[in-house]
């Protein structure tokens, strides 16, 4: 296991309601490590994806502190905020967001292009990419064409092609067959074995058991957090 890479300080996700407050988080108190695969459970409407898109900067708090890699994400300009997101993180969510209608190679080269990454390189990340989650084969192959776990292997190697230090899925696994999900989930843990941090959003008590950690969300607050190997 590496150093903390998230440190959540009561940190909380509110909205108006009415003439109340209706809270998302409430006072949620973490430390999550390099190397890890944390799932974070919990029924819907727990808090689970505000809690991922919030350590994503897709979102923001409302209060309390999200420490990421030892800054304060609150305190970060809206081009720092873009950098954070283009390359420390990797995103993998549930309905895949990939194009159709480009072939696997475009699909991953497209956040490259975003990112300015020279031509020169792009080529040599994304085939890096594609070996990493098996789809070789498939490089120029467009995405309408695959299976629903070929496309979510798409995603991960999109997630992965910058070498983030952390990847955030949110149920990666939510709308593929327990092989495919079986299949994603390995792919996951060898990120992990690399030292990458994994936090995955899941209602699957069966991938939960597959990482090394699960914390569980109720209303908004951590109820439990259980270390599991």
């Amino acid at each position: 296991m590496g150093g903390i890479m998230y440190r959540t300080e009561n940190l909380n996700k509110s909205y108006a309601d009415g003439d109340g407050v209706c809270y998302a988080l409430k006072d949620v108190n973490l430390d999550i490590s390099k190397g890890q695969m944390v799932a974070i459970v919990g029924e819907s409407g727990s808090g689970k994806s505000t809690l991922l898109n919030i350590l994503g900067a897709i979102d923001s708090a409302t209060g309390g502190k999200v420490i990421a890699n030892g800054k304060n994400i609150a305190g970060l300009s809206e081009e720092q905020l873009s950098t954070y997101r283009s390359k420390t993180v990797g995103f993998v969510f549930q309905a895949f967001h990939i194009i159709d209608c480009y072939t696997v190679y475009d699909n991953i080269e497209l956040p490259l292009i975003i990112n300015k990454v020279p031509r020169s390189q792009r080529d040599d990340m994304i085939r890096k990419a594609v070996a990493r989650v098996g789809l070789d084969d498939k490089l120029r192959t467009k995405c309408n064409k695959l299976s629903g776990g070929e496309k979510q292997r798409v995603a991960v190697a999109r997630a992965l092609v910058h070498s983030p230090d952390v990847i955030l899925a949110d149920e990666p696994c939510g709308n593929l067959d327990s092989r495919n999900s079986e299949s994603i989930m390995e792919l996951l843990r060898g990120l992990v074995d690399e030292d990458t941090l994994v936090v995955m959003v899941t209602h699957s008590k069966t991938d939960a058991r597959l990482c090394d950690r699960i914390i569980t969300l109720s209303d908004g607050m951590v109820v439990s957090d259980e270390i599991i190997r």
